[in-house]
């Protein structure tokens, strides 16, 4: 016999806001950001089929809507694998970051980002941007108290910017798979940059990582990724 997949029934549904619930912002722990786009938008997409009658929203409503969300008491938020296929998620993602005050713990991988430099998450202690677009140290958000940051997998080619860790509490870092890691001496740069670094790309710091990077060792070594 066939059956027909559970989820066929709902394909052609739109989301719809769920009114009188209780459930905060905070307490999902891996939310989708998909906030449609404004009539306007649909107009010069040509989709305007798919408007429908909407109740005029108010000021009280918007900020109960606000409040609903409640990003600024996050503290751990998964943000990952969110599919940004057009401008206003992009936009409206960026929104959620900035509201991101007291987060401590952040994970956005694979999303396709490109420059965060705006952003600044001020109680920020673990980062994972794995799998990105970032090109440059300098296009990463303001982490003051970061402590562990993950960014394999963009697409870094110099150490460039790098140093601009160095008055931060960082311990742990990782690099594999981008293009800087490849790099003659990499680990000795980047320990000399960051004195205070315990552990890099999973291997704790070692007695050799300490040499100057302008002196050449005795020995050869081989960075297994």
């Amino acid at each position: 016999a066939f059956f027909k997949l559970p989820s066929d029934s709902f394909k052609y549904l739109g989301w719809c806001d769920i009114e009188e619930h209780d459930v905060r912002g905070n307490q999902l722990h891996c939310p989708r950001v998909r906030e449609g786009p404004s009539e306007e938008e649909l107009f010069f997409r040509g989709e305007e089929h798919t408007l429908k009658k909407r109740k005029q929203v108010t000021d009280t409503e918007k900020w109960q809507k606000k409040l609903q969300e409640n990003w600024e008491n996050c503290a751990e938020l998964n943000l990952s694998f969110q599919d940004l296929g057009d401008l206003y998620q992009l936009e409206n993602f960026k929104r959620i970051l900035q509201r991101l005050i007291r987060v401590e713990k952040l994970w956005l991988v694979d999303n396709s980002l490109t420059d965060l430099s705006a952003l600044r998450l001020p109680r920020c202690r673990e980062l994972n941007v794995n799998k990105n677009h970032f090109t440059s140290f300098k296009q990463l958000p303001k982490i003051p108290q970061i402590q562990h940051l993950s960014l394999a997998e963009n697409n870094i080619m110099t150490l460039s910017g790098i140093s601009d860790f160095r008055h931060t509490p960082l311990e742990s870092l990782i690099l594999k798979r981008n293009p800087c890691a490849f790099q003659e001496r990499y680990r000795q740069l980047v320990f000399s940059s960051l004195p205070n670094l315990k552990m890099l790309d999973g291997i704790p710091k070692l007695p050799e990582d300490c040499s100057p990077p302008d002196i050449r060792a005795f020995f050869k070594m081989c960075t297994i990724l």
